[in-house]
């Protein structure tokens, strides 16, 4: 048999390919690496596989890896022998729990009180809350507590104290009653302004509704429902003035947002609703009327049908009745009369509607003249090109005469919450008149965020003359004017009533002096009867 010789120099070669194919070699699966594993609160040195993953490790020291537990290093990495590897443990709770919201303390000042002395208005009640948490544990230590969810069930309602202060303004003597609304309740003022009362202390007046009956001895208002805004907005109301304790009447309605006043000659109130929404600006206009009896029971007895209100018709109408008991309405475009009989409008004028570009709309403020032959009220006036009549921001207080059917211009540019009011029927001799009251606005052409300065004129627009503030003060938050009642025990109806910076101020029509009531800062709305 021949005999083969290798070479010492293949011998060398073959030995060092046999070399490098041993050391690429993939690990063998019986080779095992030791590591130490640190979980659930203890540490351990484990066998494994070696060449595996954290992740691999893990499971095969039987440890089960949840989908929120970390591990240092991440389980995607590959370890060698003597390495170590820690478990975390991670917990995501959810937990409910009702948390109590304190009540806020509001103190009131009120000049009727004597100095130093506190009334308790309304008592505090605490509201309740539940509050669902998201709480991350590690190894059974909390990490972080967040709140994921929040749902009011109660409300807290704040105590109010009323603390006497010192009136600093010298009394003045005044007609008939004056009624005003401070902090959520209703008083009046009878025969002198030192001479003050409250009639209702509820605290939940929310100013919407707030008017003497002509005679001032009923006061009808509406106060905030306990209900969500979406449900109810609020609920009608009387009192009546002349009670040493005065008693609330509920008129059973609600949802009354724009109008509610005394028809002449009548113990009755009508009102016009709306429809609460969730969305701006809260409510659905109905556009209808109701009439309710103070004396009578029964159910309201509808005047108007609810209609779609023409333009804008979604924000509302008002109305306003003759002293006659004539009713006429506004709705943004235009104005006319009611056939309360036959429940139906009849237009009288139209008017260029306003584009607000907003949830808002504007509606042309009216008021009767004191004979009930004029209606008074803002026009909206046209602007110079190119600007469209929707979008002028220019208006006029005009008067539209029943006798000749007419109408007229008296002021120009007098801004969109002119606010026209009437005085009542003052003799001159023999010859019967009344003034009209008005705001007129100090920014013309941006009236509908500017402040007003208080003007009086005839009824026929003559002798104009600019009252209250002085032109070196702030200027008057739109309002309606309050005329003081026709003569009433010897005393003439010739002031004005305003409300100023939150105080109660009286304006002498005839000499233009001004004279502060109130510095308390917390009247909202008022009236005069």
């Amino acid at each position: 048999m021949p005999r083969f010789r290798l070479r010492p120099g293949l011998i060398l070669t073959i030995l060092l390919l046999t070399s490098l194919t041993a050391s690429c070699r993939s690990p063998q699966l019986n080779d095992k690496i030791t590591v130490r594993i640190t979980a659930d609160g203890a540490t351990t040195d484990t066998s494994v596989g070696a060449g595996v993953t954290v992740s691999q490790a893990l499971a095969e020291a039987g440890y089960e890896v949840g989908k929120l537990d970390k591990t240092a290093p991440p389980l995607y990495t590959v370890i060698g022998d003597g390495d170590s590897i820690v478990l975390i443990r991670v917990e995501e709770l959810f937990e409910t729990e009702e948390v109590v919201i304190p009540f806020e303390r509001q103190v009131a000042r009120n000049e009727t009180l004597p100095e130093g002395e506190t009334r308790l208005v309304q008592a505090g009640v605490n509201g309740l809350e539940e509050v669902t948490y998201r709480r991350i544990l590690e190894d059974g230590a909390e990490i972080s507590k967040t709140i994921v969810k929040s749902v009011l069930i109660k409300e807290a309602l704040p105590e109010i104290v009323m603390v006497g202060a010192q009136a600093s303004f010298a009394p003045l003597n005044i007609p008939g009653t004056l009624a005003y609304l401070a902090g959520g309740n209703a008083w009046i003022m009878e025969g002198s302004t030192a001479n003050r009362r409250v009639i209702v202390s509820t605290g939940d007046l929310d100013g919407r509704i707030f008017t003497l009956s002509p005679n001032g001895e009923y006061l009808v208002f509406t106060r905030k429902s306990s209900k969500p805004a979406d449900e109810e907005i609020n609920t009608l109301w009387a009192v009546r003035t002349k009670n040493i304790e005065p008693k609330l009447i509920s008129l059973q309605a609600k949802n009354i947002v724009h109008f509610a006043a005394w028809i002449p000659g009548t113990n009755s109130v009508a009102y016009s609703t709306v429809e609460p929404r969730s969305a701006a600006p809260g409510w659905q206009a109905n556009n209808d009327l109701y009439r309710v009896s103070l004396t009578n029971s029964g159910s309201p007895r509808r005047l108007l049908y609810a209609n779609s209100g023409g333009v804008y018709g979604w924000w509302g109408m008002t109305f306003a009745f003759a002293p006659d008991g004539r009713l006429a309405y506004s709705r943004p475009d235009g104005i006319g009369m009611v056939d309360q009989d036959g429940g139906y409008i009849k237009p009288t004028l139209e008017i260029t509607p306003l584009n607000t570009h907003s949830d808002w709309a504007w509606i042309p403020p009216i008021v009767w003249g004191a004979d009930g032959n004029s209606l008074y009220f803002v026009s909206h006036a046209p602007a110079p090109a190119p600007i469209s009549g929707e979008e002028s921001p220019y208006f006029d207080l005009s008067a539209l005469s029943f006798s000749n059917e007419t109408a007229a211009t008296l002021a120009d540019s007098t801004g969109m919450f002119a606010y026209p009011s009437a005085s009542p029927i003052q003799y001159i001799g023999r010859e019967a008149s009344f003034q009209i009251a008005y705001l007129q606005s100090i920014f013309n052409d941006q009236s509908d965020t500017s402040r007003y300065r208080l003007v009086v004129m005839d009824r026929d627009g003559s002798n104009s003359a600019t009252l209250f503030p002085p032109p070196d003060k702030n200027g008057l938050e739109p309002q309606t004017p309050a005329w003081a009642p026709a003569e009433v025990d010897g005393q003439t109806g010739h002031f004005l009533a305003v409300t100023y910076q939150g105080n109660l101020w009286l304006v002498d029509s005839g000499n233009g002096k001004s004279y502060q009531v109130t510095g308390d800062g917390l009247i909202a709305r008022l009236d005069w009867k």
